[in-house]
């Protein structure tokens, strides 16, 4: 169902997965941080506005919990209008139970998911649309580690998953049992991550059932790719992309919103 546009993305190529499971105790908000307001919507429904505005994204999946299904629809879905398809799924016990979830529930004749989290809302299309455009070779060259390739994904695509994020910029420092410094790792070798994060279906697949008959939990997505052997290109996003984490990070997530949208 995909063709090539004249840009780097496939049109309509990709399903959306955006997990909007989380119950926001850390923010301090325990009904649900995607639905509280921030810059006059619900957090969620500006990470829905960027999926539907951007021309790789064919279908999107909220995953949400069940009993919270009709107040997402209602009150982050349904205002915007979007011209995208909607579908829901049931969120799971952890993020990877969601996500997971949501990759299920990607319909037939969609080859690519863009995994994102509901509390980032400060993503955009053109990001969207140059992480699926990555996994095809499309930009592959402003990534941490163009030499890879894909080893699971087959030949259509370049990369088994790609992965938004930046170079670090702070000092890191391992920390021993005690608290105090064991090590100051070299920087240049680490990255930060976010989300999209691009795969084939299959290749999703084929990480979830590996990292369930293991008994592994990772942190994102990505990890179980590379555990399942799979080559992960990092492609460098702009750092605004932030998450709605604790209650310092509203004021800046509200104040840049503001500003895009004025």
């Amino acid at each position: 169902m995909a063709k090539k546009d004249s840009g780097c993305a496939v049109l309509g190529s990709a399903c959306a997965v955006i997990a909007a499971g989380g119950v926001g105790s850390r923010l301090g908000h325990t009904g649900g941080k995607q639905l509280m307001e921030v810059a006059g919507r619900p957090l969620m429904s500006w990470s829905l506005t960027a999926f539907d505005q951007a021309q790789s994204i064919g279908h999107i999946v909220v995953v949400c919990p069940a009993d919270r299904m009709n107040e997402m629809r209602a009150a982050a879905v349904e205002p915007l209008g979007l011209a995208t398809p909607v579908s829901y799924a049931q969120a799971g016990a952890t993020r990877q139970d969601s996500t997971r979830a949501g990759v299920a529930a990607v319909p037939a004749g969609f080859d690519v998911v863009a995994i994102h989290d509901g509390a980032r809302p400060l993503v955009t299309p053109e990001v969207i649309d140059r992480a699926v455009g990555a996994l095809y070779g499309d930009g592959a060259d402003e990534g941490a580690d163009a030499t890879g390739g894909a080893v699971i994904a087959g030949e259509l695509y370049a990369w088994d998953g790609v992965v938004c994020g930046q170079p670090a910029v702070d000092t890191l420092k391992e920390v021993g049992p005690a608290g105090t410094i064991a090590a100051t790792p070299d920087r240049t070798r680490f990255w930060t991550v976010q989300t999209p994060q691009v795969f084939p279906v299959a290749v999703m697949r084929v990480a979830y059932d590996a990292a369930e008959r293991a008994g592994f939990t990772g942190t994102d997505d990505a990890s179980l790719v590379e555990r399942a052997g799979g080559h992960v290109l990092l492609l460098k996003t702009p750092r605004d992309n932030l998450k709605a984490t604790v209650p310092e990070d509203l004021p800046l997530i509200e104040a840049l919103l503001r500003m895009r949208s004025g």
